[in-house]
């Protein structure tokens, strides 16, 4: 009988080569960027099958959780251990985590690892992969998954197969970083270069025996940092201390490049890892003048673009080869070959202190969200959304005064210990220094916009006294 197969996610990235629709505080896994649905959730659903895995567990930035948490339950998934991170130290500590977590339940169980910000276009392909991989896996390999290229590729990481060793599998002879293009050519000709997919099956006790051999301090930080995990809602956080003295490095450097046992499987289905806006262009479906256009564009003349609006209209004329996006906040140019530059524009940013590299217009909170439409002299102008039964903390600021107008549903409100609902086109004055609460008791999202007047408007000028969410 076959063992059972533990579903891991990581999804720590911030995806910032995909700036300005993917930031820090929102990143790509949790936006959708190939469909209708959140790369995450395309990620959960490859896994959901009862059949052939067991509930899935995802590891997670601590800033995500309530996102995380509400995109699985927004397609259903609700039996999802869901362990944070207090900050990122690379892939092998947080797979070592998830090994150590998944032996305490079964140490013979196999571990298929996914990032949850890749694309993979036929779920039933993927699904045969891991069948095909699991006997190998349960015999103590360690199965990476290599994407047989169809393109010239110089932004993904390659994988050279070895000698054959039964079933389709193969000896892993080289890892290859993102190569140049003359160098991707000659290995898409040789026909044994594969994409890494960042994929893996393996068993929890053969990868926990290769990082004690390999890295052992990643393994026994990892062990501690679970051991000493404590609860937070329906959330496993791990403890900070030791974590963030575990080494922060890759899997593929702390154990594959390094290990006996690493096989490869050759499979040959649609991927990609997202991790350019040239790759959606690539994955995208076309019009015929090569474009691909997503929100309000107009494209004049233009050919080979990948053109994309999250609010402004994008009006290109005599245009070729571009990556125009265009968010609330900020506007994208570049030439399409050089979309893997982007990084560099992020890391600049923040350099100077500027926000817009990792945060929004839009910031998600577990109640909902809000948005600044207007910032002047001693005031700030929001939009707030309030999912149904969402409660914000009760709450009190020193140097500011609100004001909540409804313009969507019926807002409970407490302000110094009185109730009140308030009714569309209703509004209620929230002075400085009272303690106050909004909720959204109807079945409805809740819309206002809140006008805030003071000679300090900051986010970090708030006082919790009580909070549904426990937060700090």
């Amino acid at each position: 009988m076959r063992k059972p197969i533990y579903p891991v996610i990581l999804s720590g990235g911030s995806g910032s080569r995909l700036w300005p629709v993917s930031r820090e505080s929102h990143p790509k896994q949790l936006l959708p960027m190939m469909g209708e649905t959140t790369l995450l959730q395309q990620t959960a659903g490859r896994v959901s099958d009862p059949q052939r895995f067991q509930p899935l567990t995802v590891i997670a930035n601590s800033e995500h959780r309530f996102q995380v948490a509400e995109q699985l339950r927004d397609v259903g998934l609700s039996d999802v251990r869901i362990v944070l991170e207090p900050e990122g130290r690379g892939t092998a500590a947080a797979i070592a985590a998830a090994a150590t977590l998944i032996a305490e339940q079964q140490p013979d169980a196999l571990l298929l690892v996914m990032p949850a910000d890749h694309y993979i276009g036929d779920v039933e392909a993927f699904a045969a992969a891991v069948d095909h991989a699991a006997p190998a896996a349960e015999a103590g390999s360690l199965v990476l998954f290599g994407v047989r290229p169809t393109r010239p590729a110089t932004g993904f990481g390659y994988i050279r197969a070895g000698k054959a060793t039964g079933d389709g599998l193969h000896a892993v002879a080289a890892f290859v970083e993102k190569p140049d293009v003359e160098t991707a050519r000659s290995f898409l000709e040789r026909g044994d270069h594969f994409w890494n997919a960042g994929l893996f099956l393996f068993s929890a006790a053969a990868i926990r025996e290769e990082l004690a051999q390999f890295e052992p301090d990643i393994l026994l930080c990892s062990e501690q940092a679970v051991g000493d995990a404590t609860r937070d809602l329906d959330f496993l956080r791990l403890a900070p201390e030791p974590f963030a003295r575990s080494p922060s490095t890759s899997i593929d450097y702390a154990v594959f490049e390094r290990t006996s046992r690493a096989v490869l499987l050759p499979v040959e289905f649609d991927w990609t890892d997202v991790g350019s806006w040239g790759a959606l262009w690539e994955m995208a479906p076309k019009s015929e003048t090569d474009n691909v256009c997503v929100g309000n564009v107009q494209a004049q003349d233009t050919s080979g673009s990948y053109l994309r609006s999250e609010g402004p209209l994008i009006a290109t004329i005599g245009v070729r080869d571009l990556v125009v996006v265009a968010t609330d906040d900020a506007v994208l140019i570049a030439d399409r070959a050089s979309d893997q530059n982007v990084k560099l524009v992020v890391d600049s940013l923040r350099k100077a202190n500027c926000p817009t590299a990792t945060h929004n217009r839009k910031v998600y909170r577990p109640w909902g969200w809000y948005e600044t439409l207007e910032v002047g002299h001693r005031f700030q102008v929001k939009r707030l959304t309030v999912k149904p039964g969402g409660v914000l903390s009760l709450q009190k600021h020193f140097h500011r005064a609100e004001h909540w107008i409804v313009v969507e549903g019926t807002a409970l409100a407490q302000v110094d210990g009185v109730e009140r609902l308030i009714a569309e086109n209703q509004s209620i004055h929230v002075p400085l220094g009272a303690v106050h609460r909004l909720s959204n008791p109807g079945k409805t999202p809740l819309a206002l916009i809140e006008v805030q007047s003071g000679g300090y408007l900051g986010e970090d000028d708030i006082v919790r006294y009580e909070d549904v969410y426990a937060r700090a």
